[in-house]
């Protein structure tokens, strides 16, 4: 059952290549598959876990393979203060909470508000809203309270 699972997850990543007019090559399917397994990775980590199935991989070819997916739409980044961005697979649109101790990044369904009025004033709007909720992980709050 999980061979199949596996299968048809490669056949998605390999059509989301094709849809937007990538090469399918091993390292882009490797790292695309990466993203698409879930979370925020650094581009180390998905370097390392990309590295463990092809033996060899840079990261200065994961730089290059994320350039190419966050201008094809494939992948997102997340700004981290003082920390690396992140990167996840596009998806449906969402928030982000952040963990202000080790810096985790998790998804939030949330609306993002309108400003009221002329909050505004001359701003010309054109890269949309972002809301991220600052705080501690579960973990960071457990360990806090031990």
């Amino acid at each position: 059952m999980a061979v199949v699972e596996e299968s048809t997850g490669r056949e998605a990543v390999i059509q989301r290549l094709r849809d937007v007019g990538l090469r399918v090559t091993g390292p882009r399917l490797e790292v695309l598959q990466v993203l698409a397994a879930g979370g925020h990775m650094d581009v180390e980590s998905i370097t390392a876990t990309a590295r463990e199935r092809l033996g060899t991989l840079t990261s200065q070819a994961v730089y290059e393979m994320l350039r190419h997916f966050l201008e094809t739409g494939l992948a997102a980044k997340f700004d981290r203060p003082g920390l690396p961005a992140v990167f996840e697979i596009s998806g449906p649109p969402h928030q982000h909470a952040l963990c202000v101790r080790c810096g985790r990044v998790e998804n939030v369904e949330a609306e993002v508000p309108e400003p009221a009025g002329d909050a505004l004033g001359a701003w010309r709007m054109n890269g949309g809203a972002e809301v991220v909720f600052k705080g501690l992980c579960p973990d960071c709050a457990q360990a806090s309270q031990g």
